[in-house]
């Protein structure tokens, strides 16, 4: 492609960014291109023309796509961590995961890469590194939480349940809408841990305080 044809009225005017501000646009701008089009349309070109900045910029931030790949998960990990309720931080089982479906709605983008790159996984595992880091990111916080919310506090497999019925709320949601059903099975969950809240404070009691469910609990 030629400057001629970079330049033409139909493209976005190229920009000079600071270097923060640069850095997360750029990122901001791969999310978008992978959401719309998968990773095998993630080119620094296509980075540029949807930031409006040169290809040039793209490749000085980054240096390799698999750069690119790499710092675009660890930005959206950043991103739904600190947007979502996954670890409101107040052990309430009320306050578990409220933001999940305004998050699906406000950032579509963000959730789609990081579905688009997880099904990219099984055809290049020199990926899966990246996933597994994003995933167990998603883990920990969700079994700190699940540890304040419950007195036996959680094991690695009921982390794994309760976040996998998250993973799939977001995902229906993003494919089919419907914020409102999200709503009510999120408050369905909620009814399930307020009954595993209450039975473990029994347990708690009936063992002299120990809680005794024999899993890992949450830190």
């Amino acid at each position: 492609m030629t400057e001629s044809a970079d330049a033409s009225p139909s493209r976005q005017p190229r920009k000079r960014l600071q270097y923060g501000e640069g850095r997360e646009a750029l990122l901001n701008a791969a999310v978008r291109v992978v959401a719309r089009g998968g990773l095998r349309k993630l080119t620094y070109r296509a980075v540029a023309e949807e930031a409006g900045v040169t290809h040039g910029l793209v490749v000085h931030h980054f240096g390799s796509r698999d750069a690119l790949i790499e710092e675009a998960l660890a930005h959206t990990i950043r991103t739904s961590l600190s947007i979502s309720a996954l670890e409101p931080g107040t052990g309430r089982v009320a306050d578990f995961s409220t933001g999940l479906s305004d998050m699906v709605t406000a950032t579509p983008d963000t959730q789609a890469f990081q579905y688009e790159l997880l099904l990219e996984s099984r055809r290049r595992p020199e990926l899966l590194p990246q996933i597994r880091e994003l995933y167990d990111e998603y883990f920990d916080a969700a079994q700190r939480e699940l540890g304040r919310m419950l007195p036996a506090g959680a094991d690695r497999a009921l982390t794994r349940l309760v976040f996998a019925a998250l993973d799939g709320l977001v995902l229906h949601q993003l494919v089919l809408g419907e914020p409102e059903v999200t709503d009510a099975a999120l408050e369905e969950l909620r009814s399930l841990l307020r009954l595993l809240d209450a039975n473990g404070a029994d347990g708690a009691s009936a063992d002299g305080g120990n809680g005794g469910n024999g899993g890992e609990t949450g830190a």
